[in-house]
């Protein structure tokens, strides 16, 4: 029995042992240029010059495999295969929406799955993001918090998101031209990582996407709002208001409590007078809760000394969640007395209605289906 024990023990040790191994992988899709370059320097030994051949063979070219990166010398290409990974998802699930929208969902080797969702636009196409593995804001109408927090997405499996869809509009002669932090998540409570990938696809060796071509959506993280104002970097930020009365938002958005609404539009203050940028306000509308024309009206007074525009979602239904979609009707209603009362106000053009775009909805039925089987 003791040697049986042993053995066990051993065979532990050398899991663990392995798995040790095989963190100090580096992930190079992580890291910016400097970063890499740094790395290449202190880790292999060898000059800073070959980041910026890595980020072309990686972002340019779209090359995964060390081996076919044919301009770097053989014996850093065998160290490159030792030492680091590029691509570490594998794809679960596609979906393509009779509008062309594609989502997808992803995992990883510790079985989590996170949402990535390709839109295509008139004027370019755009990606959504996922910044967690679920999501902890337990607002009651979306389906990324059913299952809760699990962890945060890294910058690198960000950034493996955004290929996915590139790679795919590769094939198509496109290119992403915009991205949208709107996946699961909280981008405010993860948000040294979202710098660090905004940084690294906005490289003009990598993926050269403006930072005006970023959008940053939160539910009203206070602390995250005024950081991303003071930054510097020129992204769009998009607050998920939904109600214009605290009693009302708190119910539905758990966040309003460390954040009433007060708290909040002073940060919107603070935003715009840092960045001279307007503010998109995220306003979901659901039947009977928040869309009668008096609604309107109040939320045209909230917002009136607020730079803004104001973005009307008609709620995805979710099987989950007790919320109706407000009739088309109301919808037309709502957005003519805003733009009656002089707000720039739209109803978001739906994308992807029929394979669940909205999101953490594909990951939410992946999962259920996986308890079912």
């Amino acid at each position: 029995m003791d040697a049986i024990r042993l053995c066990n023990r051993f065979f532990e040790e050398e899991k663990l042992g392995q798995f040790k191994e095989k963190l100090k992988v580096k992930h190079l899709y992580g890291l910016r240029r400097e970063e890499l370059a740094d790395w290449l320097k202190t880790e292999l030994n060898e000059p800073s010059y070959r980041a910026t051949q890595l980020f072309e063979w990686m972002y340019q070219k779209r090359v995964t495999k060390f081996k076919d990166m044919t301009n770097l010398p053989k014996h850093l290409r065998t160290k490159l295969e030792e030492s680091a990974v590029l691509d570490t998802s594998a794809e679960r699930l596609r979906q393509t929406s009779k509008d062309g929208t594609v989502k997808f969902l992803l995992g990883w080797s510790d079985a989590v799955t996170a949402e990535t969702v390709l839109m295509r636009h008139d004027y370019g196409n755009s990606v959504c993001v996922s910044s967690q593995i679920g999501c902890k804001m337990g607002c009651n109408f979306c389906a990324s918090t059913l299952g809760g927090m699990i962890r945060q997405v890294s910058a690198g499996e960000m950034v493996e998101q955004l290929l996915h869809s590139q790679k795919l509009l590769d094939r198509e002669g496109g290119r992403v031209s915009s991205i949208v932090m709107m996946g699961s998540g909280e981008p405010m409570d993860n948000l040294d990582e979202v710098f660090r990938f905004m940084d690294i696809v906005h490289d003009e060796k990598g993926l050269n996407i403006g930072f005006r071509h970023i959008t940053i959506s939160t539910v009203g993280i206070v602390p995250g709002i005024k950081r991303l104002a003071d930054d510097g970097r020129p992204v769009t930020l998009a607050v998920s208001l939904h109600a214009v009365t605290d009693e009302k938002r708190s119910s539905m958005m758990p966040v309003n409590k460390a954040y009433p609404i007060a708290k909040l539009l002073d940060a919107c203050h603070y935003y715009v007078e840092h960045t001279g940028k307007r503010i998109s306000f995220e306003y979901a509308l659901i039947g009977g809760e928040n869309d009668s024309l008096q609604d309107a009206r109040n939320l045209a007074n909230l917002l009136k000394e607020i730079p803004n525009h104001i973005n009307l979602i008609p709620v995805n239904y979710v099987p989950e969640r007790d919320y109706t979609r407000t009739p088309e009707e109301q919808v037309e209603a709502f957005v003519k007395e805003l733009q009656r009362l002089g707000m720039n106000a739209t109803v978001r053009r739906e994308k992807g209605h029929d394979i669940s775009a909205a999101c953490g909805q594909l990951r939410a039925e992946h999962e259920k289906q996986g308890v079912e089987n």
